[in-house]
């Protein structure tokens, strides 16, 4: 099974999840529109949500399925949030972003009761590093934030290239929100939870990709099967 199939079979294990009359947060990345894709197939057989998009592209996607979306200024509280994982480890601990949406994504998910991270097991790591932490900052003084970047992160023995995120024709990327995107080559992050308080001290960092404490239930497709991993109970359970 290819991991574009493990992430369509984790994608139809959380659609099963939902009900009618929920709100919903709705993802970003290769994942999250397998989802959107599955759901809106079940909103065209009748089905009635809400939903909150994470990003431009995600809200686009929605309407074209026929979703009926909403802002979290008018709908605040989420019943659930379902997306993807750049990393994810035992603990359920991830590394988002690589769409660009990871503020808008962190934000979406903290408004929610519950959030559902869906991934092939190409996303299951037992350290976060491996993929580029991506870490959104402000335009404004990017030499000197790049800098602070990188001398907080070493001081929490994460060292490696720091680079600003560029599109296909060279350009910087920005974000749906007016901000670049950093990418720190770690390789392994030892602490996260220090790293990503240490972020917090620098004033042109908006927010960073590690989302720690944020999964409740990660469905995780293998090849022998979809797996679902509940956090803080160490439950992990096969799915027929």
């Amino acid at each position: 099974m290819s991991a574009e199939d493990q992430k369509r079979q984790a994608a139809m294990r959380a659609v099963e999840m939902v009900e009618p009359g929920m709100r919903l947060g709705l993802g970003t990345g290769s994942t999250a529109s397998q989802f959107v894709a599955l759901l809106g197939e079940r909103v065209k057989a009748g089905l009635s949500v809400i939903c909150v998009a994470t990003s431009t592209a995600t809200e686009q996607l929605a309407e074209a399925r026929g979703i009926t979306l909403s802002t979290l200024d008018e709908t605040p509280e989420l019943d659930m949030t379902f997306d993807g994982a750049d990393e994810i480890d035992g603990e359920l601990r991830m590394i988002k972003g690589g769409g660009g949406a990871l503020l808008r994504e962190k934000i979406v998910a903290m408004a929610s009761d519950r959030v559902i991270i869906m991934a092939d097991e190409s996303k299951m790591v037992e350290n976060l590093g491996r993929f580029k932490l991506p870490v959104e900052v402000v335009q404004f003084g990017l030499r000197a934030t790049l800098d602070m970047v990188e001398a907080l992160a070493s001081d929490c023995g994460c060292t490696g290239e720091i680079a600003l995120r560029k599109t296909a024709d060279r350009q910087p990327f920005v974000t749906d929100n007016g901000n670049y995107i950093l990418e720190c080559d770690f390789g392994s992050i030892g602490d996260p939870d220090e790293l990503d308080e240490a972020f917090r001290f620098i004033p042109g960092v908006v927010e960073s990709g590690l989302f720690l404490d944020i999964c409740d239930v990660a469905i995780i497709a293998t090849k022998d099967g979809v797996k679902l991993f509940e956090a803080r109970r160490d439950l992990d359970e096969d799915v027929d």
